[in-house]
């Protein structure tokens, strides 16, 4: 398994150049053809207000937004030819863009977004990341407000506890976890009695057959909450890749008591690889 077709999500953010490099640099890892979706939500107007505005100033508004889309082609093809990436691609949705990434993921091995901005639970829980994990059946690879990412799967940290979104990250994480210095497994939850008889021995072997480097810890996930022990942990490992299964709950009540996967949407501090 490799990634050989990476989606990455292009739009008017500040980080959007941030996202271009990682998809880029991964392209050149595995030898991939990237597609760059320009996908921005369209703002329709009041009949009311469209007449207020006037025709002159309406099309004036569509020169900028064209202007814009192909300043960002231009940008993106600059950057591609700069980092030595030949196949790679240009598409472009102007209607709701989670339905558009959504779509074109399914067509991907990889999808790399951006964290979301909003720090409403609500708004998390419906923003893009996590609706494009829920509904693409796609890995997705998202990429932190805050810092830049020079290497993606150096030293990577597994959070694991048996369930099926956890087996499905670690399954679509298979290419960097092979290409990795280092692997951490950790184990959550390990009284559950989930895991086997040793927690983590099953998944530290599947991976080792893969050829992956790994180490495997435990978590009783006592004094703290799961999503900010991973964290911790991180920073503790200078992980520079968290992966983990998105949802092990059901989403009410994964967002009204809290849960990993909302704390390391709002939270994150490393790129986080999440399946569902």
């Amino acid at each position: 398994m490799s990634y050989k077709t990476i989606l990455v999500h292009i739009d008017h953010d500040k980080r959007c150049a941030v996202r271009v490099e990682t998809a880029l640099n991964l392209a050149k890892q595995y030898d991939a053809h990237v597609v760059a979706l320009y996908a921005l939500e369209q703002v329709v107007l009041p009949s009311y207000l469209m007449v207020q505005i006037g025709a002159e100033i309406l099309e004036a508004q569509k020169k900028a937004a064209a202007e814009e889309m192909a300043r960002a082609e231009a940008e993106f093809t600059s950057r591609a030819s700069t980092a030595g990436i030949g196949s790679i691609e240009w598409r472009t949705a102007i209607h709701d863009p989670i339905d558009a990434m959504v779509l074109h993921a399914r067509y991907a091995d990889l999808v790399v977004i951006g964290q979301s901005e909003v720090a409403d639970a609500l708004d998390i829980a419906t923003g893009l990341p996590a609706r494009v994990v829920l509904a693409a059946g796609r890995p997705a690879l998202i990429l932190p407000n805050i810092g830049n990412f020079p290497t993606i799967g150096k030293r990577i940290l597994v959070a694991w506890d048996a369930s099926r979104e956890a087996t499905r990250a670690v399954t679509d994480a298979i290419p960097l976890l092979k290409r990795a210095d280092k692997v951490n497994v950790m184990a959550v939850d390990p009284k559950s009695g989930k895991q086997g008889h040793i927690a983590g021995a099953d998944i530290g072997l599947y991976l080792a057959r893969h050829g992956v480097h790994v180490e495997v810890s435990t978590d009783p996930g006592a004094e703290i909450d799961v999503g900010n022990e991973l964290l911790s942990r991180a920073s503790d490992l200078s992980a520079d890749l968290i992966v983990m299964g998105c949802y092990g709950h059901s989403r009410l009540k994964e967002w009204v008591l809290g849960g990993a996967t909302r704390t390391l949407l709002e939270s994150m501090t490393a790129p986080v690889l999440m399946s569902h």
